[in-house]
Protein backbone atom coordinates (compact mmCIF):
# COMPACT_ATOMS: atom_id res chain seq x y z
CA UNK A 1 0.00 0.00 0.00
CA UNK A 2 1.52 3.38 -0.98
CA UNK A 3 2.20 6.04 1.60
CA UNK A 4 -0.64 8.61 1.33
CA UNK A 5 1.75 11.33 2.49
CA UNK A 6 4.48 10.33 0.03
CA UNK A 7 5.83 12.63 -2.65
CA UNK A 8 5.78 11.10 -6.12
CA UNK A 9 8.37 13.66 -7.29
CA UNK A 10 10.98 11.65 -5.38
CA UNK A 11 10.52 8.82 -7.88
CA UNK A 12 11.61 10.94 -10.83
CA UNK A 13 15.26 10.62 -11.92
CA UNK A 14 17.56 13.36 -10.66
CA UNK A 15 18.75 15.75 -13.39
CA UNK A 16 21.87 17.90 -13.24
CA UNK A 17 23.51 20.55 -15.39
CA UNK A 18 27.01 19.32 -14.52
CA UNK A 19 29.39 17.75 -17.03
CA UNK A 20 29.50 14.61 -14.89
CA UNK A 21 26.72 13.67 -12.48
CA UNK A 22 27.59 13.42 -8.80
CA UNK A 23 26.78 9.77 -8.14
CA UNK A 24 29.54 8.67 -5.73
CA UNK A 25 30.12 9.46 -2.06
CA UNK A 26 33.46 10.16 -0.42
CA UNK A 27 34.10 10.23 3.33
CA UNK A 28 37.25 11.27 5.18
CA UNK A 29 38.26 12.43 8.62
CA UNK A 30 39.15 16.04 9.46
CA UNK A 31 39.91 17.94 12.63
CA UNK A 32 37.06 19.63 14.47
CA UNK A 33 38.50 23.05 13.59
CA UNK A 34 38.67 22.17 9.88
CA UNK A 35 35.09 20.87 9.96
CA UNK A 36 33.81 24.09 11.50
CA UNK A 37 35.67 26.22 8.93
CA UNK A 38 34.23 24.21 6.05
CA UNK A 39 30.71 24.33 7.52
CA UNK A 40 31.04 28.14 7.75
CA UNK A 41 31.30 28.37 3.93
CA UNK A 42 28.25 29.39 1.87
CA UNK A 43 28.01 25.98 0.16
CA UNK A 44 30.19 23.47 2.08
CA UNK A 45 29.78 20.50 -0.31
CA UNK A 46 30.65 22.59 -3.37
CA UNK A 47 33.55 24.20 -1.50
CA UNK A 48 35.00 20.73 -0.81
CA UNK A 49 34.45 19.56 -4.39
CA UNK A 50 36.21 22.64 -5.78
CA UNK A 51 39.12 22.29 -3.33
CA UNK A 52 39.63 18.63 -4.19
CA UNK A 53 39.39 19.31 -7.93
CA UNK A 54 41.88 22.20 -7.63
CA UNK A 55 44.37 19.94 -5.86
CA UNK A 56 43.86 17.15 -8.43
CA UNK A 57 44.45 19.62 -11.28
CA UNK A 58 47.65 20.87 -9.63
CA UNK A 59 48.99 17.36 -9.14
CA UNK A 60 48.31 16.52 -12.80
CA UNK A 61 50.25 19.59 -13.90
CA UNK A 62 53.47 18.50 -12.14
Amino acid sequence: MPNPKGNSDNLNPYETDREEPLTANLSFRVSEKMKEEVKAQDDPPEFCREAIQEKLDRSKGK
